[in-house]
């Protein structure tokens, strides 16, 4: 348990910013990837807005064969190829053409519903008898473990290659994963990350629950506003987020670059009991897990610099910020820096956590804090625990040492983890 266990690698594919280095100045300037979309207007959707990555044909070519392109209708896919290809080359490591798996080298990268315009196609041509029509990818494009197949093919890796489903959790709970995993001795990297698709047939339940926003459609830009008295709901959004993690003793050996260091974390369940349920999380158990996070990681509270946030821009972003200042003992201006990437991209679901992890080590390796956009009226509940000065509005070019980011998912689930900068 004495190993090191280091970032070398990202990728990104945000509603704001595909790619890192696109991801990285949208995070600076606090850019916006929420737009209108007439598709869910003519659904006659409420919320007609959210966050999709943009990608191009030009890019599409990049990654996939022609072969591949033939047939594939999963937009999760095509971003949890990107985000993965991207990170595995950030972190200089080479796509091997010969016949030998990389033994040490492994992935789990997860999502929660992979192929959903995949499975419409498949419904329409078997109900019309055209089963033969199919092809060989509707398969592998619709099991949820389709994304680690994909890359684990693309990248060659021969050690475990799995996905975890955990709903808002997924990305963050892959990484700590992926962290136990090195920490064990069993792997010397991993491919951690995870991703989402996007559109009507993922974003409808939500829209049906009414816990999305319908006062913004002509204003798309200004709609997720976690934090805000004037929240009303999360904006729905999608794409991939990516890292490679690696053994330190191993990362040295390459003369890997080096974004940050993962201290540790935590998962666990508030088990839908004491106030907890399907879609609210069990406030003694989000506390427990953050508490559990510091131990694991050997940090005291009084050492965390800044707070990634789950926060979603609902009801329940003053009952997050509760739970903080009980787990650190921290209120008022003691308590430290807070941000949410919601504002920017909105709520990538089952991709929130990996890619919400990719913006909180690029701020701890730049050293900055992005702003809260649209959180010009912070919530008078949350002023009740901490002051607005721990609420980034515009960019902080700051020193961050060590960030905690936590994901709260669907289920009541929870997960935790601390990152901290390198020092060699």
């Amino acid at each position: 348990m004495n190993r090191r266990v280091v970032i070398t690698g990202m990728g990104v594919v945000a509603p704001n910013g595909v790619g890192l280095e696109n991801f990285h100045s949208a995070l600076k300037k606090g850019k916006s990837g929420i737009r209108f979309f007439p598709e869910l207007e003519k659904l006659k959707f409420s919320c007609q807005i959210g966050g999709k990555p943009e990608i191009s044909e030009d890019l599409l070519n990049n990654y996939f064969t022609p072969l591949q392109l033939r047939g594939l209708n999963s937009s999760g896919i095509v971003y949890g190829v990107i985000a993965g290809t991207d990170a595995w080359k950030d972190a200089g490591l080479k796509i091997e053409e010969n016949n030998t798996p990389d033994w040490d080298s492994g992935i789990i990268f997860g999502t929660g519903i992979l192929g959903v315009d995949k499975f419409r196609e498949a419904i329409h041509l078997i109900d019309e008898g055209k089963t033969r029509r199919l092809g060989s990818t509707s398969v592998i494009q619709t099991m949820a473990s389709g994304i680690s197949a994909y890359l684990g093919g693309i990248l060659g890796c021969g050690n475990q290659v799995t996905t975890n489903s955990s709903a808002c959790t997924t990305g963050t709970e892959a990484l700590l994963m992926g962290y136990e995993r090195i920490m064990a001795g069993k792997a010397e990297r991993m491919l951690v990350g995870s991703c989402s698709d996007h559109g009507p047939y993922v974003w409808g339940g939500f829209d049906a629950m009414r816990i999305l926003p319908n006062k913004y459609n002509q204003d798309p830009e200004k709609a997720s506003r976690p934090m805000s008295e004037s929240a009303s709901g999360f904006v729905p959004g999608s794409g991939a987020g990516a890292l490679v993690l690696e053994d330190l003793d191993s990362a040295r050996r390459r003369g890997a670059n080096i974004y940050a260091e993962v201290l540790g974390g935590e998962v666990n369940s508030g088990g839908q009991r004491g106030g907890g349920s399907m879609t609210a999380a069990n406030s003694e158990a989000v506390v427990r897990c953050i508490k559990m996070a510091l131990k694991n990681s050997n940090v005291n509270p009084e050492e965390i610099d800044a707070i990634n946030g789950h926060l979603t821009a609902t009801t329940r972003d003053s009952v997050e910020i509760e739970n903080w200042t009980r787990a650190l003992g921290r209120k008022n201006r003691d308590f430290p820096y807070i941000n949410s990437l919601k504002g920017m991209t909105g709520h990538c679901l089952s991709a929130s956590g990996s890619i919400e992890c990719v913006a909180s080590v690029l701020q701890i390796k730049n050293e900055f804090l992005f702003e809260n956009i649209n959180c010009k009226d912070t919530h008078m509940e949350i002023l009740k625990f901490i002051s607005e000065e721990s609420i980034p509005k515009s960019k902080l070019d700051k020193e961050v040492n060590i960030l905690t980011k936590s994901s709260f998912g669907f289920g009541d689930v929870n997960a935790v983890v601390l990152f901290k900068k390198y020092n060699a």
